[in-house]
């Protein structure tokens, strides 16, 4: 089985990556924690709570992953943008047809200024369209939107939508309407 593979950074939206990670490994996917912070595994939420991850970004083999995925946070997304190696994961896994997620700031901040929105369907938090917009996106006002192997969230109330649309994405839909009937979240897909 393919992993897939949540980075943190340093500001990352707690709500988000909690409830992707947790969505995920109860379907039964390997997620895997990465760090974006250099020299720790333990990253600094923009709550404050710290999030132990599994490995370093030397660490990671895109090769072996099915899904990239971001949680936002502002200052989260401004680490991740600000590095070289998830920028080149993240170019390198989109341009071998590889499945990217974003949510909330991270379409906009992270994916958008590598061309990865270019002429594809997306949404973000509210207020950062423009950014989007700028790096090609066709916006949607949904919480959660799907164009083929991207999918898009606008914020940590559209975590659980979102998972579940990665759940139903990298399985199907009814593994995903289990889960999430299984947490008392009831949405027909």
């Amino acid at each position: 089985m393919k992993r897939n593979y949540v980075f943190l950074a340093k500001g990352f939206e707690e709500l988000e990556a909690v409830t992707i990670i947790d969505l995920l490994r109860r379907a039964g996917l390997c997620v895997e924690l990465i760090s974006a912070v250099e020299g720790t595994l333990e990253v600094p939420g923009a709550h404050g709570i710290v999030v132990k991850a599994e490995k370093s970004l030397d660490e990671v083999d895109a090769a072996e992953a099915d899904w990239l995925l971001l949680p936002g946070g502002f200052d989260g997304t401004t680490n991740l943008a600000a590095s070289e190696k998830v920028s080149t994961l993240l170019k390198n896994h989109a341009a071998a047809g590889g499945n990217i997620g974003a949510i909330c700031a991270a379409p906009a901040i992270v994916l958008a200024p590598l061309g990865l929105l270019k002429g594809r369907e997306a949404t973000c938090y509210p207020g950062l369209e423009d950014k989007c917009v700028e790096g090609g996106a066709k916006m949607v006002n949904i919480p959660v939107v799907t164009d083929r192997n991207l999918i898009t969230g606008n914020g940590p109330a559209a975590a659980i939508e979102f998972a579940a649309a990665v759940i139903a994405h990298a399985l199907n839909v009814n593994v995903a309407r289990e889960v999430t009937e299984g947490l008392l979240y009831n949405r027909d897909y």
